[in-house]
């Protein structure tokens, strides 16, 4: 009895010291070696890994007076991989230096391509499991094993030892792949911070690093396993370095918030129809406070949009301010020349001043010269041209250079006049004074018409929303397309799109919150000017709504105001929705 005390004492000890000597403390390859503490019993399927007392398939047994053990608890306890392979029916080990295969349908052993015995090696246990000779496995997993007769135990003790690093035949040492996190757990859509501490024992830095599973953020609770790879100058490449990062089930940001909150001004947030479907589609509109001016008639140009045929496209008269707005397309077989003519019906000279503009080179893609056309006429650069017509006379007041074959032109300017003024919109082979005898070109279901609104400003209240709210612009209904009338036809027509208009939308003391634009009427390309500033969406390409949107601005709370400036660009299609989304301070 004391002396199975004594045994019993014993293994308590050693599990204890294993336990704590070599146990690892992280998921990642290290430097220092790791042991690996075996007991099994003779006939019995307890035993225990470092300590812990775990159940086997099948125990460890004696035949023909030889100890066999599991080979697959044996490998996985070691680290060494143990694969069955249903194809083959065979059972894959790699040791250290040995590639092993044990094929119990044939009774055959592969070690590293040479045959062996299968009885010298392995039998099967009663309960059909691959059992090999312990003394056979121990040589080539270098492992160290006694064998206690009293006890009819097995105590294995096997060392992991560390691959070195460097490379005798190049001179050189593969690089060394390490991260940690600012902190072990994270909230669900918290931003995780990952500190990168890879090195290169060579000191020449690391050229490449591959990540997986690492997320800004997790929006799922639970544990996750987060790696990294290493690559330096030289194409060596690290051992593959893991940790695990734990989600809590508190919240932080949801999916939907959080790229609200965290991308920059600019940032384009991707999104699914059923995400937009189910949070933005039909947002409450944010009240606002409509006035229109109408100090500045607005003259559309816009249909014939393609013309085929040489003639005039749009004219009426200016007395005062006026803008004079064109977007057309070169349809015809040949260069063609597009001008505004100035006719002065009236018995004294009459001053045309140009107090702004916004001009684009012929170009085949529709949405860039709307979008071009539009930034230039909010940029809004002083413009210091005037011209005298004289009485009875016709000039030219502008034209664009020559544009071919399904080239398109958009055109801004606004003017003022001390007088009437015809204005001709006119496209021909030559500009000159005969251009006005041009036939007028019939009208092809486009916007075209002299309408009184040229600007609406729209005040809001931004200070205290607590809900996702949006603006809809050029829907129609809240934002009416404005009533006008086409000499040309002698009709009533509304300038669908609301084309050439300016809107001015403002807000005194806006809450903390962010702004984004949403298009939803089909694809778009176009400018904002955001507190004097431009900003372009997209960046490049065009934009529609599965797409995604675009943040246009971000509030501090701390703004006297917020000041929306836009246009319809030309080739846009609208409605479109601007969203303003509350944020709240987040620790």
């Amino acid at each position: 009895m004391k002396q199975l005390k004594r045994e019993m004492s014993l293994m308590v000890l050693i599990t204890m010291l294993c336990t704590v000597l070599f146990t690892p403390l992280a998921s990642a390859a290290g430097i220092a070696s790791t042991s690996t503490y075996i007991l099994l019993y003779v006939d019995k399927t307890d035993a225990f890994l470092n300590g812990q007392q775990v159940k086997l398939e099948s125990p460890a047994t004696i035949i023909k007076d030889k100890m066999y053990v599991p080979a697959k608890f044996l490998g996985d306890a070691m680290g060494l991989k143990v694969e069955w392979n249903d194809k083959t029916r065979q059972v894959e080990m790699n040791t250290p230096g040995y590639n092993i295969i044990l094929d119990s349908d044939r009774k055959q052993v592969w070690i590293n391509g040479v045959m062996e015995p299968f009885d010298s090696a392995a039998a099967i246990s009663p309960e059909g499991k691959l059992m090999v000779k312990l003394t056979w496995l121990a040589d080539y997993m270098g492992a160290r094993y006694t064998y206690n007769d009293e006890l009819r135990r097995v105590e294995v003790i096997h060392t992991q030892l560390p691959n070195g690093i460097y490379i005798p035949n190049t001179g050189n040492s593969k690089p060394v792949a390490k991260f940690s996190f600012a902190k072990d757990t994270y909230r669900i859509g918290e931003p995780v911070k990952y500190v990168d501490l890879s090195y290169d024992p060579d000191a020449e830095g690391i050229a490449r690093a591959e990540w997986t599973n690492k997320e800004e953020a997790f929006f799922q609770p639970g544990k996750y396993n987060v790696t990294l790879t290493v690559w330096d100058a030289h194409g060596n490449k690290s051992e593959t370095y893991s940790r695990v990062i734990t989600i809590s089930n508190e919240t932080y940001l949801s999916a939907i918030e959080y790229p609200i909150y965290m991308k920059p001004v600019g940032g384009f947030i991707k999104t699914d129809w059923s995400t937009l479907w189910g949070n933005f589609w039909k947002l409450p509109e944010l009240p606002k406070t409509v006035t229109e001016d109408s100090s500045r008639k607005l003259l559309v140009s816009d249909s014939p949009e393609e013309f085929t045929e040489k003639g005039i496209l749009y004219q009426d008269t200016v007395n005062g301010k006026g803008r004079l707005y064109a977007d057309h397309v070169n349809g015809t077989k040949e260069k063609v020349n597009l001008a505004i003519l100035a006719k002065n019906t009236t018995d004294k000279p009459v001053t045309i001043k140009t107090t702004n503009k916004g001009e684009v080179w012929p170009s085949v893609y529709a949405n860039l010269i709307g979008n071009e056309a539009s930034v230039e006429f909010l940029m809004n650069d002083p413009q210091n041209g005037s011209m005298v017509i004289p009485p009875k006379t016709t000039l030219i007041y502008s034209q664009m250079p020559e544009f071919y074959p399904s080239q398109g032109v958009n055109l801004f300017y606004d003017v003022e006049t001390d007088g009437e003024i015809q204005f001709s919109f006119v496209a021909t082979s030559e500009v000159n004074q005969n251009s006005l005898n041009l036939p007028l070109l019939p009208f092809t279901g486009h916007v075209r018409g002299s309408f009184q609104v040229s600007q609406v400003n729209w005040n809001i209240d931004a200070s205290s929303f607590t809900t996702p709210s949006r603006l809809i612009i050029g829907d129609g209904k809240s934002d009416p397309f404005q009533p006008g009338y086409d000499p040309m036809r002698k009709e009533n027509v509304k300038n669908e799109g609301n084309y050439g208009m300016v809107y001015k939308i403002h807000a005194d003391k806006p809450r903390k919150m962010a702004v984004m634009i949403m298009p939803y009427g089909g694809i778009f390309k176009g400018p904002f000017k955001i507190n004097g500033e431009i900003r372009l969406v997209p960046e490049s390409g065009v934009l529609t709504a599965f797409d995604g949107m675009q943040i246009l601005a971000k509030t501090t709370g701390k703004e006297d105001s917020l000041d929306i400036e836009f246009t319809p660009p030309a080739g846009s299609a609208f409605p479109i929705d601007l969203i303003f989304y509350p944020l709240d301070d987040k620790e």
